[in-house]
């Protein structure tokens, strides 16, 4: 074969040196348009697990690349004036420039050919056997071929310059300082002696007031030098092309075309504060090259579908992460309120894939310091050398009501009632998850009327009978559990009158079908019932089911009620533009979808014991890829409503409103939401969604993302998740049922 690299940076020479390693017949050419030794940007992190993958690829450059490395363990994190230091971490990195000399001399070493100062087009080498783009984040190759890979980017919310110095750091520091212009942070990390990388991010506000978009590259340093002088204790400030840039998050819906394959930044991007761009490259040399194991020449599309179909998904979970990491940053100053503990937690633990447990291998004094305060902060005296209560474990009261722990049972359809009424699955179901450890337990998505139910086998509270079942239900829990019971009691709209979804789920089509409510006359998806827009009078009609089927929760016995406002339900379709298409004074304006839901909320709350708490389920985002629905900072504005309209918790939900929303799914995938809801709203929330453990809820609440955590699917495969796991966790056991004495855990 004859392959053609374009570009000069680590991706495109590793993938020379591993082909022409592998394949000491084939032509392999580097073209690179700038000087061998030109490179913009400082230093290069690695982990040891990249380390591994490069030591099996090729061991000589592993040696020299490891021979050059400077090690640290520690992360400092500098809060406004306070210093929190995490240890147990392992980093290693050293010079871009010293990484790009050792890759090219093996290159030379092992017989490829190395073209500097050059500048190639795509047109003038498309006629090699394979073509390696690897030309950067502008990369010239994808967007010759934009048509066929279909790029997108996405562009982040802060400014940040990519800066050097000359202080010794020892540790990965990150620096959070605020002046007269604004909120700064500072990714900083050695990487050879007297030399560490010093990235500078702000918001674009903080910039502009700054006067940094007007700034030389000598007056950013002179200001970076002065903003920090305390930190850099009389170091220089360096730049290289230390531009200030906004983040470009690129995707491609294709990796390749024909015979040329997009490699590294030129295909996708990774944020800086969750690893190194420069490891997710040299990952795709390797996997790139190992896809043409065994090739006979010919085409190489089926070695470079092989080569993506190796990494995309790896790529796609590091991307979900790093967005999550980025958005962290550029949203921090709704947490310089938190303890310096609670923060540095926040931070370490803010991608979603260190959590509680794997932070406390590493770091246990950071973790017991966050579960301190947390527990101090909700009013639990610790002993002085005791071990800190696990954060989903610390009692909560709401009103009157007194939580054991935070762990909810999730609001789960078992579609199993009959005309309505729960009976004994419903009974075993709930009794069963009752006596499992968790602290409240949630009855399924209740109508408030017969047409106001999803399915015919959804439960109902809308006629004694089924008051009186749910009474059984709910004198079983308190006879026999400390968990308290709630109730959630919703109509469903236009997503009413479906079919089990163990029977296909869609919308009904014989003559048990009824008639659906909606506030305007669009269904929820092609072929579905088109809704009759609603009225007054039915608005009027609905509000009195709803007071009514809270008076008969009330008298039933549950301790806790909530609204289901959330998933495309009637009260959701009204917030949603998406399903609102009213021009009255019910559509239109967030104020005017706001004001039948609001209206149900005041007519429940009067309903409900003034002791008792009342949480509402909302969807956050619609997840429209353009914006048009709902979005997470419209959700701030709707969760404040709620709570000055009575509601006590909100239980952050996010879609279900169209089938045209795109959700990102994956561990905690909801938590943003809750966490900006509670951080910028101040109201209590509750997280759900891919919330599988206490290790899981342990990580959102001593992060302070929210204050509770519903748990579903993993509650039902184990009724009794949180009696099993506090004991794993070195906790101690909750309260387990006399009856199970026997095996109740010691500790």
């Amino acid at each position: 074969m004859r392959i053609s690299c374009i570009g000069g940076g680590p991706a495109s020479l590793y993938a020379a040196l591993l082909f022409r390693k592998a394949h000491p017949d084939w032509d392999v050419e580097v073209t690179e348009r700038n000087r061998p030794d030109d490179t913009f940007g400082w230093g290069v992190v690695f982990s040891e697990e990249t380390l591994g993958h490069f030591e099996a690829s090729d061991a000589e450059s592993y040696a020299e690349i490891r021979r050059q490395f400077a090690y640290w363990g520690d992360i400092d994190t500098y809060v406004g004036d306070a210093l929190v230091r995490s240890t147990g971490h392992g980093f290693c990195g050293l010079a871009r420039k010293r990484l790009l000399q050792i890759l090219q001399d093996r290159c030379r070493a092992v017989g490829a050919t190395l073209r500097f100062e050059t500048e190639i087009t795509l047109d003038a080498v498309r006629s090699a056997d394979l073509v390696v783009a690897a030309d950067g984040v502008q990369s010239a190759v994808r967007t010759a071929l934009a048509e066929r890979v279909k790029p997108t980017i996405g562009w982040g919310a802060t400014h940040f310059c990519w800066l050097g110095t000359t202080k010794p750091l020892t540790a990965f520091t990150f620096v959070f300082r605020e002046n007269e212009h604004g909120y700064f942070a500072v990714h900083a990390y050695p990487f050879e002696k007297n030399l560490s990388t010093w990235i500078v991010e702000c918001g674009h506000d903080t910039w502009v007031r700054a006067g940094l978009d007007k700034a030389t590259e000598a007056e950013t340093t002179a200001y970076v030098a002065r903003l920090f002088a305390d930190h850099l204790e009389g170091h220089k400030v360096l730049a290289n092309k230390s531009i200030w840039r906004r983040f470009p998050m690129i995707r491609c819906e294709k990796w390749s075309d024909g015979n040329v394959v997009l490699l590294g930044d030129a295909v996708h991007t990774a944020h800086f504060s969750i690893g190194s761009g420069t490891k997710l490259a040299m990952e795709d040399s390797i996997a790139l090259v190992k896809a043409f194991d065994g090739f006979k020449g010919g085409s190489p599309a089926k070695a470079l579908a092989a080569y993506e179909a190796a990494r995309r998904t790896d790529v796609e979970k590091l991307q979900r992460a790093a967005v999550v990491s980025q958005t962290w940053f550029e949203e921090v100053e709704r947490f310089k309120g938190q303890d310096p503990a609670t923060f540095t937690f926040n931070l370490m633990t803010r991608s979603r894939r260190i959590t509680y447990d794997n932070l406390a291998m590493r770091d246990p004094v950071l973790v017991d310091r966050a579960a301190r305060r947390f527990a101090e902060a909700n009013g639990q005296s610790i002993v002085h050398g005791a071990p800190s209560p696990r954060p989903s474990l610390v009692p909560l009261t709401l009103r009157s009501l007194e939580l054991s722990n935070r762990i909810v049972v999730s609001p789960m359809c078992q579609y199993s009632a009959k005309d309505g009424t729960p009976d004994d699955w419903h009974l075993v179901h709930l009794g069963s998850r009752a006596i499992g450890g968790a602290g409240l337990v949630f009855g399924e998505a209740t109508g408030v009327s017969p047409s106001g139910r999803i399915t015919l086998g959804c439960t109902g509270i809308y006629h004694d009978e089924q008051f009186v079942a749910w009474r059984r239900i709910t004198d079983f829990v308190h006879a026999h559990a400390k968990a308290k019971i709630g109730l959630q009691i919703g109509h469903a709209g236009r997503k009413a009158s479906c079919q089990l979804p163990w029977e296909g789920d869609g919308p009904l089509r014989d003559e048990t079908a009824w008639e659906t409510i909606a506030p305007s006359a669009v269904p929820y998806a092609d072929g579905w019932h088109v809704p009759r827009e609603m009225t007054q009078r039915d608005m009027d009609a609905v509000t009195e089911q709803f007071v009514a089927a809270t008076g008969r929760a009330r008298r039933a016995g549950f301790d806790a009620l909530e609204l289901h406002m959330a998933h495309g339900y009637l009260l959701s379709s009204f917030i949603s533009p998406m399903s609102n298409r009213r021009t009255d004074r019910y559509g239109g304006s967030l104020e005017n979808r706001m004001r039948f839901p609001l209206a149900v909320l005041a007519a429940a709350r009067d309903a409900w014991p003034k002791a008792s708490p009342l949480f509402v389920r909302i969807s956050a985002s619609d997840w429209m890829p353009d914006g048009s629905g709902v979005t997470e900072r419209e959700a701030v504005e709707i969760a404040a409503m709620l709570v000055a309209g009575g509601a006590d918790v909100i239980d952050v939900s996010s879609g279900g409103t169209t089938p045209l929303g795109k959700p990102v799914y994956g561990r905690m995938y909801q938590t943003g939401f809750a966490d900006r809801i509670r951080n910028e709203a101040k109201v209590m929330t509750m997280a759900v969604g891919g919330i599988e453990s206490l290790d899981h809820a342990d990580t959102i609440l001593a992060a302070g993302r929210a204050d509770l955590c519903a748990i579903a699917r993993a509650h039902l495969v184990d009724p009794y998740l949180t009696l099993h796991a506090a004991p794993k966790v070195g906790a101690p056991a909750p309260d387990w049922p006399d009856p199970y004495a026997a095996v109740r855990p010691r500790r």
